[in-house]
Formats: C-alpha cells, structure tokens, sequence
C-alpha cells in the first residue's frame, strides 16, 4: 500500500507507538519497493545520534525540521516517526496519507492528534492482541485504542468499517482452528502451504497443533520451581539429536535452542526458567514476543490457582494475553500448567468469559503426563 501511494505521487508518512516498531515497517517497505523494482527514498527522526550504517533508502535524523524540509523539497517520498512527530503545529497537512502501525496499541486521543498530518489515515494493527503500554493513572476510557472504538463489540473489522484480513502466514490450521474460534470470530484461515510445517522425530510432540502438560503444585503465585523443571526437560527433548521440524515450502531443519519461544506472565517465572537454559535461550513474558514467531511456543503459566494469582484473573486469562502466546507458534503449542487453572470459580460473566478460552484450549489440545 506505501509502494502504491508513492507510485501514485502521494507523499506518505508512518507512525506507531515506538521507533521499532517504525522503522520494522519502514525497512519492510523499502523491501517491497526494491521487489517491484521502484525507488523508495525515507526519511525516520529517531531518538538519539542516527545512525549512519543503515539502510542507504532510509535516512535518519534527530531534528524534526529536517523531516518536515526534506519532505517538502521531494527529497523524501516517505517520512516517519512518533506522535510527538506527527501532532507538532508544522507537521499539519505535510503529507497525504498516514499508516499507523500497531494501532490496536495506540489510544484513540494520540490517533486524533496524529491525524491533522494527512488528508486520509490508514489504522493498521490487531485489537485481539495486546493492548496499548499505558503509565500512570489515566479517565476511564483512555485505555481503549482507536481501532477497539471503530471495531465496538466485535472481535474483526465489520465489512463497512475497514478490511479484516482473513489468512495467516504463520499458523498451522490445527493451531489457526483454535485462535480463529476463540478470536476472530471463525473469519481466519491458514495459507495454503502452512499445513506441511510440522515437528519431526519425537515420539510424543509429532505433528503440529496444542499441547497440554499437567504439573501440579501449590502454594505458588508468579513463579513454580516445579514448571520451571518442566519447561527445562520439554526443552532438552525437543532439541535432542533427530528433533527437526518442517517448514511451509517442505524443507526440514534440526530443532534448535533458536526454535522455541519460551513464554510466562511473570517476570519471576522468566528469570527463574532463565537460570535453568543457556543464555541464547528466547524466554520472556507475552509483552516481550508479541511480533515475533518460532515453529515451537512453550507456554508455562507459574500460579497454582486463579486466586493465587498476582492481578487477578483478569491478567492471568487475559485473552489478548492468551492469543498473543499461542499464536507466536508456527506448528506447536505446548502449554504448562497446574490443572487447577482450567477449574476456577467464576462469580461474575466477564470471570466465566476470561475463563471460556483456557478451557477451550484444553478441549482441543492433546494431554501428555508430565513423566512422559
């Protein structure tokens, strides 16, 4: 869509809620661009002393005048940066249209700021995912993103508000079967290709789809020595010698410490599972992956019951929180947890709604005891 504006002689501006996120996009367009054999030339105000081993398409600065300069003397098809950017009084009318990646992340007041930079605004992201960061106390609705207030009650984008697209590039359809159910209202499917990725060589996690390993305990709130062990063997089994696993063009690879996101909801759980695996081991919490992908995502969720749970439920079973974890998984999900979780005592609708989705993925998942 930024290749096809800029062909059409529109200028063009980008912006989310981090410099990352930004110049991901920026360094994806310029791949495009560079694919259909067209000039892509950018400008990007960071944070800080730019950088000059970077791409030769994408010019950095600090200053927000450059931007705004290079952009008028045709310099630059393509600018970007944050809000603080795009809501300054020179910014207005500078470009005409503006791509806002991550939009589900972004609130609905930056959004409005941001917009008197353009003539159109394209909102692209997933509220289904994490919600916007947020510090401090804030009014009763400021935590709603801008595309949670277009989308409303719905979980995808209504035809007559915007586009939902409707297919993975990443999940096998075992997997996609459960986060299309549970998130996207039954509207997502799979690629055509996706099905031939799948783990090789292990006698119990064969295939592709859900996992669920059962290991009891008590007592514990952000942090279970004894998933910790779990998590340690899965790990040691699934990168022994002969584990491999295939990818969507039919090409087999070793399973490697590189292939496993290892996720949990609790800074205590992660660095506890962290003193366990070497140091190149992907391990954090779901804030940390959300973008991110690896053929294997171990889930282990540390508290023994729903009341132990630092937060509360509705941080524990947070179904952005669940969606983002499991769907980081291109052909295997393995879930570690205490039995306990899937039989909690719901008080109010929103508990059973926030309770519906882990009981769900038991359903579909495959169990396998702990000593196995």
């Amino acid at each position: 869509m930024i290749c096809e504006a800029v062909e059409a002689g529109l200028k063009v501006g980008i912006t989310a809620v981090s410099h990352k996120v930004i110049r991901n996009l920026l360094d994806e367009a310029v791949a495009a661009s560079e694919e259909q054999g067209m000039e892509l030339r950018c400008v990007q105000k960071v944070r800080g002393e730019p950088k000059t081993n970077g791409s030769y398409q994408i010019r950095e600065t600090d200053k927000n005048s450059d931007v705004f300069r290079v952009l008028e003397s045709g310099e630059a098809q393509v600018a970007a940066g944050t809000a603080w950017l795009w809501s300054r009084e020179e910014a207005a009318n500078s470009v005409d249209v503006l791509f806002v990646d991550e939009a589900g992340q972004i609130s609905l007041a930056n959004t409005v700021a941001v917009s008197q930079a353009a003539c159109s605004v394209v909102l692209l992201g997933d509220p289904q995912q994490l919600e916007q960061p947020k510090r401090g106390s804030h009014p009763d609705g400021t935590d709603v993103s801008a595309l949670e207030h277009l989308l409303g009650e719905h979980q995808t984008m209504p035809p007559e508000r915007g586009l939902f697209l409707p297919t993975t590039w990443r999940l096998h359809p075992s997997i996609c079967e459960f986060t299309s159910e549970l998130f996207y209202e039954n509207r997502l499917r799979s690629r055509n290709g996706l099905e031939t990725q799948n783990l090789l060589g292990h006698r119990v996690y064969e295939g592709a789809g859900l996992w669920f390993v059962p290991t009891e305990h008590e007592g514990n709130c952000n942090e279970s020595l004894e998933e910790v062990e779990v998590v340690t063997q899965l790990v040691a089994e699934l990168t022994a010698d002969g584990a491999a696993w295939t990818d969507s063009k039919g090409k087999s690879y070793p399973l490697t410490l590189g292939d496993i996101l290892i996720v949990a909801p609790y800074n205590a759980q992660v660095a506890s599972i962290m003193q366990r695996l070497p140091e190149e081991a992907r391990v954090g919490t779901v804030d940390r992956f959300q973008g991110q992908e690896a053929p294997i995502v171990i889930y282990s969720m540390a508290t023994s019951s729903p009341e132990l749970a630092p937060r509360g439920m509705e941080f524990l079973y947070s179904a952005s929180r669940l969606n983002v974890a499991t769907s980081r998984a291109r052909c295997a999900c393995i879930l570690v947890a205490n039995p306990r979780l899937f039989e909690p005592d719901c008080r109010t609708p929103r508990q059973m709604k926030l309770a519906n989705a882990f009981c769900r993925y038991l359903e579909m998942a495959t169990i396998v005891p702990t000593s196995t």
